[in-house]
Order: C-alpha cells, then sequence, then structure tokens
C-alpha cells in the first residue's frame, strides 16, 4: 500500500509529489501536468484511463508515486458495488487489431448476426458462442496456428459416446506436433531465417544476445533426434531434468519428433523425487546438466539425478564443452551422444501418429503423496498455442520470454506458444531474480514477458529495472501464485501500463480455465473472465450453479467438453479424480478443478483457494 494516498487525486498537493520522490523542481510542473489529464472527469476509472492516456507517469519516477496517484484515484472506490478498480481499457481502434479481435471483425457478423456491434461490446457473444459452438471456433483457429496435418481430423469434435466425458477431438487426425514448430509458415510470415530463440547466458550481461535461426533450431532438433533413434525404441519415455535452456529446447522437440515421450522432471527436485518419477513413468533414460549455474554459483544436478535413478543419463555440461563431472559406468556425454548421429542423413523423418497420442508425461506437484503422472497428447500444445493466441495475443514476431522449466506445465506451454504463433523464445541461462535477467528483457526486446509473483517481488525489492528500458513489452502476463496488488502496479508502471493477463489452469488442462482478455478492461489481482470456448459454472454448498451474472463464491465446475484436457491419468484413476461426487448441468456431468473462486461484482474472478474434499453435496 502506498505510503501517503489522498482522498482524491484532486487533493494531491505539491508537497505530497516531493515526499513521493520526485525532485522539487520537477514537482510543480509533474502536479500540473496531472491536474491537466484528470479535467473535468468525475468518475475514478475515466480519471485513471486520462492519466495513463497522458503518460504522466514515467517507467523512471519512483514507484512512491505511482503508488500516490494510482491510490488517491481509486481512494473512493466502492469495491463491494463495482468490483475491483481497472487500470488497463481496451482501445476501440487497437482492440482490431488483436488476435481475437480481427478474427470477431472477420467472423462476428456471420456468426452472431446483427447482434455483432465490435470486439469489445461483442466479446461476451463471442465468448459464448464459442463455448456452444466449439467445432465453429476451433475450425477458426486452427488457421491461425502453424498446425500441419498429415491426415485432417474427421471432425473437430465427436461427443456422441456419453460414456466419454471430455468428448473425442480430432477423431483420425495424423501428425507430429513438434515438426509443425520447425516448419516454415508463410501466413506467420515464419521462414528459415526468422529468429526461433534468443538467448544470454548469466555473466555475460553486457555481451549481444545470441540468437538462433528456425533453419539452425530444425537442424539441430533432426540431429538430436538421429542420435535417439540409435538408443532407443519408439514410445520409449525419455526424461529431462535440466534448465530451459536451449539445449533443452532441442532435446524435447526432438523427443516428439522421434516418437518418444518426454518425461519432464524439475531441476529442483531432490533424489527421491526424481526416482519417484522416472519409475512412475517408466523412463528409460534421462537427460541432465553436471551443474546448474545460477546467481554466479555452481549447484550439483548429475550428483542428484545419480542418486536418484540408475537409468541410463546423458550428461551436458553447464558451461563450455567439457563436463565438470566424472561420469558413472553406462552413463554418456552430450558429446558422444551427438556423435552417434554422424553418418546418418542429416534429414529426419517426423513420426506421424494420432492427435491423441502421448508425447509428454507431466506431474503433480505431489507434496501430498506421489505425485500425479498426467499425460500430454498432441491435443494439448494446439490448446496452449490457441489460448496464448487468444488471450494473451501472441503474434507472430513477438519476442516472448518467461522464466520456467520444463519440469513444470509453463516449461511446454511457453515452448508451444512461440513455436506454432510464429513467435521468438527467449530464453536466460541463469538465475531470473536480478538485474542480468531484466536487462536481458531489454535486451532481446521482449514485448511478451510471463512471470509468477514472487520473481515480480524479487525485481521490485531490487529495484532491478532501474535505467533500463522495459517499454518494448506489449504485455504482460502472470500465474502460479496468487497476485500482489501493488506489486502489479510496479510491474505495469515499468512498462507504460501494459496490461497483465492473469493466467489460472493446470496441468491437466494444458491451459487456463480463467484469464484476462486485451479486449476486457483489466483490474490489478483478478480475471476477466474465462478463456475462449471454457464453460463453466460456481456452485453453491449444495452443488447447485448460481447464475452466471451474479457475484458469488464456491467451487468451480468446468464444462467436461474441454479441448486439450486429459482423458486419462497413469497412475490414478481419472474419472475418480475430476469427476466422480460433481453434479450434472445441462445433461453433462462437470469436470472438477478444485478451485473456490470468487466472482465480484463488475464479473471479475478471484481464486480464493482450494475446495474441501468433504463438502455435503459430494457424499
Amino acid at each position: 500500500m502506498a505510503a501517503i494516498a489522498r482522498g482524491s487525486v484532486r487533493e494531491v498537493r505539491v508537497s505530497d509529489v516531493e515526499a513521493a520522490g520526485l525532485a522539487a523542481a520537477d514537482a510543480g510542473p509533474f502536479l500540473a501536468a496531472l491536474r491537466s489529464a484528470v479535467g473535468g472527469h468525475d468518475d475514478a476509472a475515466a480519471v485513471w484511463a486520462a492519466v495513463v492516456a497522458a503518460r504522466v507517469l514515467r517507467p523512471d519516477h519512483p514507484h512512491a508515486l505511482h503508488q500516490l496517484v494510482y491510490y488517491s484515484v481509486y481512494a473512493g472506490w466502492d469495491r463491494a458495488a463495482r468490483g475491483p478498480p481497472p487500470y488497463w481499457f481496451p482501445s476501440p481502434t487497437d482492440c482490431k487489431q488483436t488476435n481475437l479481435g480481427r478474427v470477431m471483425e472477420e467472423n462476428g457478423p456471420k456468426l452472431l448476426g446483427a447482434s455483432y456491434k465490435d470486439p469489445i461490446s461483442s466479446f461476451g457473444l463471442f465468448h459464448k458462442f464459442a463455448v456452444e459452438n466449439q467445432e465453429v471456433y476451433w475450425k477458426i483457429v486452427l488457421k491461425e496456428l502453424s498446425i500441419k496435418f498429415l491426415r485432417e481430423p474427421t471432425s473437430i469434435l465427436d461427443a456422441s459416446d456419453k460414456s466419454k466425458k471430455g468428448g473425442t477431438w480430432f477423431p483420425g487426425a495424423v501428425l507430429n506436433i513438434a515438426e509443425c514448430c520447425l516448419l516454415p509458415w508463410p501466413s506467420q510470415n515464419k521462414t528459415d531465417d526468422s529468429t526461433a530463440i534468443l538467448w544470454r547466458d548469466e555473466g555475460f550481461d553486457d555481451y549481444p544476445v545470441n540468437r538462433m535461426s528456425l533453419k539452425e533450431l530444425r537442424t539441430q532438433v533432426m540431429t538430436v533426434a538421429n542420435a535417439l533413434d540409435t538408443m532407443f525404441q519408439k514410445g520409449d519415455r525419455i526424461a529431462i531434468d535440466m534448465p530451459m535452456t536451449c539445449n533443452a529446447v532441442i532435446i524435447y522437440l526432438a523427443i516428439i519428433l522421434g516418437g518418444f515421450v518426454v518425461v519432464s522432471i524439475a531441476d529442483s527436485f531432490a533424489p527421491q523425487e526424481i526416482g519417484t518419477r522416472m519409475r512412475v513413468a517408466k523412463a528409460k533414460a534421462i537427460f541432465t546438466q553436471d551443474f546448474i549455474i545460477r546467481g554466479g554459483k555452481k549447484f550439483p544436478l548429475y550428483s542428484c539425478v545419480m542418486k536418484g535413478t540408475s537409468c541410463k543419463a546423458i550428461v551436458i555440461p553447464a558451461t563450455g564443452d567439457c563436463l565438470g563431472v566424472t561420469l558413472r559406468n553406462g552413463d554418456m556425454s552430450w558429446k558422444d551422444f551427438l556423435s552417434r548421429a554422424a553418418g546418418r542423413s542429416p534429414m529426419y523423418s517426423p513420426v506421424y501418429q494420432s492427435a491423441d497420442a502421448l508425447i509428454n508425461i507431466l506431474f503433480s506437484s505431489g507434496t501430498t503423496g506421489e505425485p500425479k503422472a498426467i499425460p500430454w497428447t498432441q491435443l494439448c500444445p494446439i490448446r496452449c498455442g490457441a489460448d496464448t493466441w487468444a488471450n494473451l495475443d501472441v503474434r507472430p514476431k513477438d519476442i516472448s520470454c518467461l522464466p520456467t522449466n520444463l519440469g513444470w506445465v509453463m516449461g511446454p506451454i511457453q515452448l508451444f506458444l512461440c513455436f506454432l504463433n510464429g513467435a521468438t523464445l527467449a530464453l536466460y541461462h541463469g538465475s531470473p531474480l536480478g538485474r542480468g535477467f531484466c536487462k536481458f528483457v531489454q535486451d532481446a526486446h521482449v514485448s511478451a514477458l510471463g512471470s509468477v509473483p514472487s520473481l515480480v517481488k524479487s525485481w521490485k525489492a531490487g529495484n532491478h529495472t532501474k535505467g533500463l528500458d522495459w517499454t518494448k513489452i506489449r504485455v504482460l502476463a502472470t500465474t502460479g501464485e496468487a497476485s500482489d496488488i501493488d506489486d502489479n502496479l510496479w510491474i505495469s508502471s515499468r512498462t507504460c501500463y501494459k496490461p497483465i493477463v492473469e493466467c489460472c489452469g493446470g496441468t491437466e488442462l494444458a491451459s487456463s480455465f480463467i484469464q484476462g482478455s486485451l479486449l476486457q478492461p483489466q483490474v490489478f489481482g483478478a480475471f476477466s473472465g474465462a478463456s475462449m470456448s471454457t464453460g463453466f459454472v460456481i456452485l453453491d454448498e449444495q452443488g447447485n450453479p448460481y447464475p452466471d451474472d451474479v457475484p458469488c463464491s464456491g467451487e468451480v465446475g468446468l464444462f467436461p467438453l474441454y479441448f486439450g484436457a486429459t482423458d486419462r491419468l497413469l497412475n490414478a484413476d481419472h474419472d475418480k479424480v475430476y469427476f466422480d461426487g460433481m453434479p450434472v448441468y445441462r445433461g453433462r456431468q462437470l469436470r472438477r478443478h478444485g478451485d473456490i473462486i470468487q466472482r465480484t461484482a463488475g464479473g471479475y474472478y478471484i481464486v480464493q483457494g482450494r475446495a474441501d474434499d468433504t463438502e455435503s453435496w459430494r457424499d
């Protein structure tokens, strides 16, 4: 909360501005500009919109000054009656240039008839249409992503078999989703020379950012796939336990290109946790690094893997070309592994499989017992790409960065959101907590920056963006933890108040079920609605759905026809976990997610925690 705030922005005085950190010589002109922007606006939201539009507040202003203005503008805001106060507003002009807005302009009049007006005012109608007409919506979206089928699906959705609660998606389709990531795509202006990955190693923060073209990425992926073919059988499960580096991305895509299955293991896990995941997934081998380099320090990784599993390890040096560890018998260096591709054709024929073929095994956190082994099919990456196309507005030539790991769901999501949308993946090989990462965001010209709230808190506490230019950022995203309003105010202010898309979902959904949207006003720390094509209800204590337009709080029940969501678990009863005890709504049993959410006045959503397993209506 701000150290100082007035009951109205009109009450702000020069002394307040000086106390917030502005020099005396600048305080008077600032206050004059502020009062000019406020003008005759009466409504607080209109006042804030005018202040932001006039660029009265700059990224280099002290955070206390941003606090002073924001909290003073909204001092009298009635949250109970109006919901959370908005800080970002869609532009009637710019909204038509967004991915979703453009598609709505092209298809809205045909699909919605005379009720269609424009992307902002008709967003709710179009969202409802997408939920109720999934075949139509997904046919439109598929044209926007770089999806190449060897055999086209016979339909988008077959919901005729009621025993399959989630329906059958893309029946008959055959493809290789890794190949889709690696091909030039004319409609996205993606060529072999397009930049696929930008990266920088920690400690080289004053050096130019490194670049890898799409052709270079494809060549390296094919080399790894060729080497894999000399050691494994199609369908074998191969783990990755290492930071999300260029090599990790290459290995991930190569495993899928070759018809193998990725087993995702976070590089923060202890040996026992590694062993559990290797055993549950029935993995045959594991790719890892000798060390992890973070904050200028070396942390052992290979030794943890050795203690956790006896499976063959292929070990990559964290720096340079030589390993800093001695390998146990049977393990292999990255250099020796790559040499196995020598003499083989540099080209590689992808292994094509059905849309529901397994490509990746991810895990729940496992904090309360054995982690759930969650299978991702080739449908899941399409959902990743589509959600971020619609809600984050990721476009061709965007440069997207999210510090994460392939062991967590956001790693694969980040990979696919870039490569299926024609965007560039930006990777920082090192700790994301400090100034080095923040400078990389500037130097790489990142336009879409994702984070988790604890990262933002670290950047803010260390003032790590001081002197840096983050104004190339077009959209922000946050997930993983509950957001802090003041931290969000801080990061948005560093970008001239670009929107923050809040995301909440699950590994088993391959997506977020509630998100922000660039076609709706955004508020700090809350979600503006369901993701596109997602339907849900909020249930009362008896399991009855609340009306869609009233403020309420309860467990969320997802509509079961959810593209990309799991239909099985590898080590648990899927129906028992996600459906048993859930009420029937409109003829179909709702899917459990487990979150308690609040719908506020104004139609925003706030996650309040997890549901109690002893709800009376489940008994």
